[in-house]
């Protein structure tokens, strides 16, 4: 057994009445460092967006990942108990915030943003996957902190026992996502958005990538009390991870296709953006 968790979930309190969770640390350095990675995208040659569209970009992007995050947690994960007690749903320090929630609101504002600044959509989520991986490395850490979203009981060296688990050594699962879901994730997208892309690709690349890496971090973690296993063999988050893996293979198909489409002509512009001419 590696060693027993006893991290204490509030970084540093102010008084009697303000405390700092590490968990709100984690989201805000989320944040920071996507912002300086969208900035580091901006400023590349060829790039669709501006050191501008950055700074409006955040602001719609932290409330699609705050709201779209807490509210699937709410209606997918937890709903009995929020009915029960609505105050529990500001109390987002304490966790419960769902990745597939998130995923959904920041669709939704990035279509709107898109849409308000005339951009195609499939740029702009390319544009901003490769650095979602960053922000799923620190919410998960956070999961660590907390103590929470820990795995089956295992004798493998580096288990853990989690004060809320029982005395059981544990598969350490949110070190498990933070490293597949958020490094090797991030790597591998960072990676291929330093060529030009077809148009949703790299969004193809992140659904697909995201659903296999979390799938199998699923098959070590204990599954979500109220749900179990569906079928005696999914969980609730390869269950939430199958309409995303389908998903990013329509885009990667997509992609492919418009690539090599024989009814149109591929032309790489000075600014390295990529443009089908359909010929007459």
């Amino acid at each position: 057994m590696l060693s027993y968790h006893d991290i204490d979930p509030v970084a540093f309190s102010l008084g009697s009445f303000f405390q700092v969770h590490w968990y709100g640390i984690m989201y805000m350095l989320a944040f920071l460092a996507g912002w300086f990675l969208l900035r580091i995208q901006a400023g590349k040659r060829g790039s669709k967006f501006t050191s501008n569209d950055v700074e409006d970009l955040l602001t719609w992007f932290i409330l699609g990942v705050i709201l779209g995050g807490r509210l699937g947690y709410i209606l997918f994960y937890d709903l009995p108990v929020y009915l029960n007690s609505p105050l529990e749903v500001f109390k987002v320090w304490n966790g419960g915030m769902s990745f597939h929630g998130g995923f959904l609101g920041v669709l939704t504002v990035l279509f709107f943003w898109s849409w308000k600044h005339h951009k195609n959509f499939l740029d702009l989520t390319d544009f901003v996957a490769p650095v979602v991986p960053v922000g799923l490395f620190f919410g998960r850490i956070g999961n660590f902190i907390n103590g929470e979203l820990w795995g089956m009981q295992t004798s493998l060296p580096w288990a853990m026992v989690f004060p809320s688990g029982g005395n059981i050594p544990r598969h350490p699962t949110q070190l498990y996502e933070a490293f597949l879901e958020g490094l090797v994730l991030f790597i591998i997208l960072w990676t291929l958005s330093q060529k030009t892309r077809t148009n949703g690709f790299i969004s193809g690349v992140f659904c697909v990538g995201y659903a296999v890496f979390r799938s199998f971090c699923e098959i070590f973690r204990v599954p979500d009390q109220q749900y179990g296993y569906f079928f005696d063999y999914f969980t609730m988050g390869q269950f939430l991870c199958l309409p995303m893996f389908i998903l990013g293979i329509y885009l990667l198909v997509r992609a492919r296709k418009l690539a090599k489409s024989p009814e149109s002509d591929t032309v790489i512009l000075s600014d390295g953006s990529i443009i089908h001419i359909k010929r007459s």
